[in-house]
């Protein structure tokens, strides 16, 4: 299981909101430093957010910059990936050391086959959804992921304002989860910031992604602090 997510969560002083700092926002020629960046700002995860100029206009990371970062920090890889055809990349990510692997449903034809090849690979499965796709969308394969992530702005570039409606879709999968029992952590990736993260947390998110508000904040940790809701 991912941390926080089964019983004995208290136990292992998990907080109740968990921080993935999006190295998407670090300057992309020191991208070691912005890892460790995460780390020392208190993170709870590193996200990687993975572009191939087909899925989303921009082309970002690939295995191989995942497989140089691994032996920067202890803290899992959360690879958030965007990309056309994620069952052709697989395995070369998750031989690059992601500890959860996160693919959109609207790429994926034959999903279940693909979040069951990414746990047979020993790694926690992931499906996201865009700001258009209905949570319900997800239904059949809730059962099978360790996390949702509902992207609150359209992917492809940092620093966008939230689509507050997205958090109606989180307020509902949190419904889905215990109407049926289940565990998977719920993750907004978009538009977080310390005056935006409070609704997203009431709305029932679990995992917290932002890049901007904390790469270009003054005090990182701070920033996290109040993302936790600590200022």
């Amino acid at each position: 299981m991912i941390e926080g997510m089964d019983s004995s969560s208290s136990a292992r002083r998990v907080p109740a909101v968990r921080i993935a700092p999006s190295i998407l926002a670090s300057d992309f020629g020191t991208l070691a430093n912005g890892v460790r960046e995460a780390e020392r700002m208190g993170g709870d995860y590193v996200h990687i957010d993975v572009m191939d100029g087909c899925f989303v206009p921009p082309i970002t990371f690939g295995s191989q910059a995942v497989s140089a970062l691994r032996p920067v920090t202890r803290l899992p890889f959360d690879v958030h990936l965007m990309v056309c055809r994620p069952e052709t990349h697989i395995d070369s990510f998750c031989a690059a050391g992601a500890d959860i692997v996160t693919v959109h449903l609207e790429a994926a034809t034959h999903l279940h086959r693909l979040l069951s090849a990414i746990q047979e690979r020993g790694k926690k499965a992931g499906v996201a959804i865009v700001p258009s796709t209905p949570a319900g969308a997800l239904s059949e394969v809730l059962s099978m992921v360790s996390v949702v992530l509902v992207m609150t702005v359209n992917p492809g570039f940092g620093g966008q304002q939230i689509i507050g409606r997205c958090l109606r879709k989180v307020s509902e999968l949190r419904r889905m989860r215990e109407e049926q029992g289940l565990s998977f952590l719920i993750e907004v990736d978009g538009g977080i910031h310390r005056e935006t993260a409070p609704d997203a947390v009431a709305a029932g998110a679990d995992v917290l992604v932002a890049g901007t508000a904390l790469f270009g904040a003054a005090d990182p940790a701070a920033e996290v602090a109040c993302l936790r809701g600590r200022c």
